[in-house]
């Protein structure tokens, strides 16, 4: 998959988080946005998946285990084909299918609602699971954030996935540092994330999350993997591709004004 298409790809995806959280007046740019490679690398290039059969069988699963950053899997979903884009710009209106946490009855694509942090990763295990007794190609992908890992349900989750052997399971950490109430490190620190997940029995790989290079190369080692789960962990910015929102934990959850999203987008290369 080239790189560049990636990126523009990516870039798309971005402006789409942007205008879609600008006209709802509320949602979570931050955490969209530092996770915006990694969706895009997944939806177009690393997962079987067809948008003209959202429900095919043998489809590889995504879960969006942090189910507030909704808006960049709409996003990604859109850019790919599965609905218009303008369709999700009535994020969080009333009697739109796109809500602030996504619904899985609602939207084509949507793989499981989530949002009660914890549930999605628990939810990716039993999926992959499934596919395991089955005798199953398909494989499981699930996006945590990193102030995610303080919930006692993902190392329970982790547990078990190592303890099924799962290799079909493939977890990424948007690992940006920030969380609503600020730095990880002083909220309740989460490292070392490495060696949670090695001592729980998972494959660990860390990464530059934005380096579509780096993003590419470890969902390859990981299918390389046949005796335990996968787990990148991927360093990021929250509000990556905005200067005004990077690494800043204010923008978790706020919504732009006109003024700042009309820059933000200019910023992303995109059009108003």
């Amino acid at each position: 998959m080239d790189v560049k298409y990636l990126e523009e790809a990516a870039a798309r995806v971005r402006v789409d988080v942007i205008k879609a959280v600008y006209h709802a007046g509320s949602g979570h740019p931050g955490g969209s946005l530092s996770a915006a490679d990694i969706v895009t690398a997944l939806y177009f290039s690393e997962m079987n998946i067809d948008p003209a059969d959202p429900g095919k069988p043998d489809r590889d699963r995504f879960i969006l285990s942090k189910g507030h950053a909704a808006p960049v899997q709409y996003a990604a979903l859109a850019e790919r084909g599965y609905f218009p884009v303008e369709d999700m710009m009535s994020l969080r209106k009333l009697g739109s299918p796109f809500q602030g946490h996504a619904n899985m009855h609602k939207v084509p694509g949507i793989e499981m609602s989530t949002g009660s942090l914890g549930q999605g990763f628990s939810v990716s295990v039993g999926m992959a699971l499934a596919a395991k007794m089955d005798g199953s190609s398909r494989r499981t992908y699930v996006l945590l954030g990193d102030g995610e890992l303080q919930e006692g349900i993902v190392w329970e989750a982790a547990m078990s996935a190592a303890h099924y052997g799962l290799a079909n399971l493939c977890a990424v950490v948007d690992w940006n540092g920030l969380q609503i109430d600020g730095p990880n490190d002083k909220v309740m620190t989460v490292r070392p994330i490495d060696e949670k997940f090695k001592a729980f029995g998972w494959h660990v790989q860390m990464i530059d999350g934005h380096d579509f290079g780096q993003i590419l190369n470890a969902f390859a080692e990981a299918r390389k993997v046949t005796d335990k789960p996968s787990v990148i962990i991927a360093k990021t910015h929250k509000g990556k591709g905005v200067s005004f929102m990077e690494d800043q934990a204010g923008w978790h959850g706020k919504a732009p004004n006109e003024e700042q999203a009309r820059k933000a987008v200019e910023e992303l290369g995109g059009e108003w």
